[in-house]
């Protein structure tokens, strides 16, 4: 089992931060406690999901991506773009106009990423056929789920997919064609346009293998209002002629729900939002489900067109995203002298590189690396689970009665922590009212405790 902390991109800005509290009750695996007044990220338990990114009113939760300027430190600056980055523009805005003000921007090169889905998805049938014996097989292209897997259910991440998805192979590509036009290393920076907080993780710490082809990660938040900004200010002067092939129907939906599972062999289910995902997950644990050849699962309600740093409206951007397969011919669509070549003529090449090594369990669930150590703390969460109220109110700074007894039993948290015992030992004459208001002030900070100190008329 690994240990020790993910990369996270997921920040927490204490000088903003108010403690209200959002952030830890829709966290999908309890990864954040209150202390002080201020929100705290326990980094073995978060899988980057952005949750709580969506839900702080203060905007104290902030994601950590490169600076725009970064791609200024390579000659050749290539924008790894994914479909729904396109999908985030009004229909009246064409693909030739969005690429063409992203050279304006900087880039030298522009490639969508699905354009390696054809090399996955061979290679994905014939993965599923060879371990037929592993069901159900689970999809790798979600990095929060990855994660997910490895923390909370640490017994299924041997049914997690050893390939890599098409942002990773498209790197592989694109620095193999741009080397072999004689391009030093040194001068290529791939950069990748990303729709959600996980992708960043991965790329700065990816799991299954030691470093990522991708030199950076730009917020398409923040790229979509600038190049949106250029677009309607242009007022549809000429543009630059775009140097990327159309994406295929199949390669502009594989992000999207069911865009892998409608094309994979068997009993094939695709689930997203990260609730949606665990309360399946439980189920499939537990034995309640069996006979699913392959699973296809998000973090994000409508996969990637509902990423955290996604601009548009999610049902609007599958609708427009769905209209573009619908259109596709590929017969109207004449490749560029000087575009990429299609990445199935290096499959040799891609395949060599398309596994990723064993995804270990990183389990949250073990108390401590020692059997006969973690077996007594067990006890002691039993223990203490007996004296808690079972009524999850969170004013214990934890989002959970159970979250609170493992916090205890790990030297984390102190029983005193819940009102409900507070009040219990105030009664008994084994705690004063300063000693329990001292104890909130801990949790949730000196300015919300001491303002009802003169309460009176009410």
């Amino acid at each position: 089992m690994e240990t020790g902390n993910f990369h996270h991109a997921l920040k927490i800005r204490e000088d903003l931060c108010i403690g209200c509290s959002h952030c830890m009750n829709v966290c999908p695996t309890e990864a954040i406690r209150v202390k002080n007044g201020k929100s705290v990220l326990f980094g073995d338990r978060c899988v980057d999901c952005g949750e709580c990114f969506r839900v702080c009113p203060v905007s104290a939760i902030i994601i950590d991506h490169d600076d725009f300027n970064y791609i200024f430190d390579y000659k050749y600056r290539v924008a790894l773009v994914p479909a729904v980055f396109t999908g985030q523009f009004p229909e009246d805005i064409s693909l030739r106009q969005i690429h063409s003000v992203m050279l304006e921007l900087g880039f030298t090169h522009i490639y969508e990423v699905e354009n390696s889905v054809d090399v996955l998805s061979e290679t994905l049938d014939a993965y599923i056929s060879k371990n037929n014996e592993t069901k159900p097989l689970i999809s790798s292209f979600c990095p929060a789920i990855v994660r997910l897997i490895q923390v909370k259910f640490p017994a299924l991440v041997d049914n997690i997919i050893r390939l890599k998805p098409p942002l990773d192979i498209s790197a592989h590509f694109l620095k193999k064609e741009l080397l072999s036009k004689g391009i030093p290393s040194e001068e290529i920076g791939i950069f990748y346009v990303t729709p959600c907080a996980a992708k960043i993780a991965a790329i700065k710490d990816p799991v299954g293998e030691t470093n990522s082809p991708i030199a950076g990660v730009i917020n398409m938040d923040f790229l979509f209002n600038k190049v949106y900004r250029q677009v309607k200010q242009r007022n549809n002067q000429s543009c630059a002629i775009p140097l990327s092939p159309k994406l295929s129907g199949k390669s502009t939906c594989w992000s999207l729900t069911s865009g892998e599972a409608s094309h994979a062999k068997g009993r094939c289910l695709a689930i997203d939002e990260i609730h949606n995902v665990i309360e399946f997950l439980e189920r499939l644990e537990n034995e309640e489900i069996s006979d699913i050849d392959f699973l296809e699962l998000r973090a994000c309600d409508e996969s990637c067109a509902g990423g955290v740093l996604t601009t548009s409206n999610r049902f609007l951007t599958v609708e427009r995203l769905r209209n573009h397969a619908d259109s596709y011919h590929a017969k109207d669509e004449p490749v560029h002298p000087d575009a990429f070549r299609n990445p199935t003529s290096e499959s040799d090449y891609l395949n060599e590189r398309i596994f990723i090594d064993e995804v270990k369990p990183r389990s949250i669930l073990k108390l401590d690396e020692n059997m006969a150590e973690a077996m007594r703390k067990m006890e002691k969460v039993n223990r203490i689970m007996q004296l808690l109220p079972l009524v999850d109110c969170g004013v214990c700074g934890a989002p959970s009665c159970q979250a609170l007894a493992q916090d205890i039993a790990q030297g984390e948290a102190k029983i005193q922590q819940c009102i409900f015992i507070q009040k219990i030992l105030e009664q008994k004459g084994e705690m004063s009212l300063d000693d329990s208001i001292e104890v909130m002030q801990g949790i949730w900070g000196y300015g919300k405790t001491n303002k009802y100190r003169d309460i009176k008329g009410f």
